[in-house]
């Protein structure tokens, strides 16, 4: 008989039909007259009854089902008597695909520290909680390729090993075939890469923005989507040393329109998981953060206010004058901290936030200067209890400014003359910006830990599984 998907039998309204259901055992109570099995396929946050008749099975057979265990059931769909379902499935006949030792599974039915689950990793997503995250992680993987599909813009896959730093900040994680043990070295000593892999050093990326940037100035409209990587000795609940991020492209966009797509791309991505994951969103509002789905609409039916970073400074400033206490000093030239995004966001304007116009000092190379000669044309979208969750900018356009701009930071013009051949064979105004996809997962899901939005975390002095 055909298995029917957990989601699908909850939504049956036909009682009476025979039905074939597989999963693993969440629970199992009962007396020595009906058990009730909770059994979940991972189609959804929800679990379908199964009410044993102890008489009908062998004794034996029923002490084998405990948590954790996988079962094929075959019975008949009913109307539920109890409460939290519609409807039932009677148990006629019940197969152990496999066993799970009480004594040994470690996610037994009760409350687990997400610490404890990180550290097994290979079972979490299990759980009502891991599973949900999942499922929405999905869910907002599709809504970001369906968004940009709809718009005309093409799906690019930039390089993974690369021989530039997008940021020009270093912490890269280097990719090599050298014999660690036996490393050639030049006469000064240093490293000779002439003889690796690539005949040069080669990282792991940081962003897949410069390349995305030649598939805009072609295509028109790109946007990359995929795993990047940053060596920072970071062990924060907002870092990872692998994570993933969107990075749309357009040729002949400006900063508002860049603004405009950035505000319209995330209520967009919030109003398909209003939309489609209301079970998984109703778990995580009641089990981990309460105003987890007032935030999401919160940020739906809103503007998003667009101020520059010197109103932004005058503003905290005021603040920080009327008693408002800060770890971390503001002045004009210094970068936000995330208690600063977020005072600007919760408490100030009560909206979220998109702060443009930022010193060219504490900004990468390739964003656009103002006339002001003191600024530049980028842009971070604040949220709520998270802070920056997109950057992006209006990118220089002018090869002199340009190619000034990568002297004066001393980045190796090697590395970049195809970045600025663009800017010398029919250059043209372009944006874009970068959304770590992590960092939206944090925000839909209302978890607080970067590690608990990605199957497997990897940070310093981590890489299991």
């Amino acid at each position: 008989m055909k298995r029917i998907r957990v989601i699908d039998l909850l939504k049956e309204t036909k009682v009476g039909q025979e039905v074939c259901a597989k999963g693993w055992v969440r629970s199992k109570r009962g007396n020595k007259a009906v058990n009730f099995i909770a059994l979940n396929d991972g189609s959804t946050i929800l679990n379908i009854q199964i009410v044993v008749d102890v008489a009908k099975f062998d004794e034996e057979l029923l002490k084998k089902i405990t948590t954790g265990a996988c079962l094929r059931v075959v019975g008949e769909l009913v109307a539920s008597q109890g409460q939290g379902q519609s409807v039932e499935i009677i148990a006629k006949d019940i197969e152990i695909y496999g066993e799970a030792d009480v004594n040994e599974y470690p996610l037994q039915k009760k409350g687990h520290s997400l610490e404890f689950l990180r550290e097994i990793g290979h079972l979490r997503p299990r759980t009502n909680t891991f599973s949900a995250v999942l499922r929405m992680r999905h869910a907002m993987a599709f809504a970001i390729h369906q968004y940009f599909n709809d718009r005309g813009f093409c799906y690019m896959h930039t390089p993974l090993i690369t021989a530039s730093d997008c940021e020009g900040a270093g912490q890269m994680f280097q990719v090599s075939t050298l014999d660690l043990n036996n490393v050639p070295k030049l006469e000064d000593g240093k490293v000779d890469f002439s003889k690796d892999f690539f005949g040069k050093a080669a990282s792991l990326t940081v962003s897949g923005q410069l390349e995305g940037e030649l598939g805009a100035l072609a295509l028109g409209a790109i946007y990359t989507f995929g795993p990047t990587f940053r060596a920072e000795n970071s062990n924060t609940p907002r870092h990872l040393a692998e994570f993933w991020m969107i990075e749309p492209e357009v040729a002949f966009n400006e900063i508002t329109e860049n603004m405009d797509l950035a505000e319209d791309f995330l209520k967009y991505l919030i109003r398909y998981a209003l939309e489609n994951c209301k079970d998984d969103l109703e778990f995580l509002n009641k089990m981990w953060d309460k105003e987890l789905i007032e935030r999401l609409n919160f940020v739906v039916n809103n503007d998003f206010v667009r101020l520059s970073y010197t109103e932004g400074i005058k503003i905290l400033e005021e603040a920080v004058a009327n008693g408002q206490k800060f770890e971390f000093p503001i002045s004009w030239g210094t970068d936000l901290q995330s208690e600063h995004e977020r005072y600007l966001v919760e408490k100030h304007f009560k909206r979220p936030v998109i702060l443009i116009d930022y010193p060219k000092e504490i900004k990468a190379f390739y964003m656009k200067m103002n006339e002001d000669g003191k600024t530049v044309r980028a842009m971070d979208v604040l949220f709520p209890k998270i802070g920056e969750i997109i950057g992006g900018s209006e990118r220089e356009n002018d090869y002199e400014k340009l190619k000034s701009r990568i002297e004066e930071l001393g980045i190796p013009m090697k590395d970049m003359w195809w970045y600025l051949d663009t800017r010398r064979f029919g250059s043209a105004p372009h944006a874009g910006f970068g959304l770590g996809f992590e960092r939206l997962m944090l925000f839909v899901t209302g978890m607080s830990n970067i590690r608990d939005v990605i199957p497997f975390p990897r940070t310093p002095k981590n890489a299991e599984f």
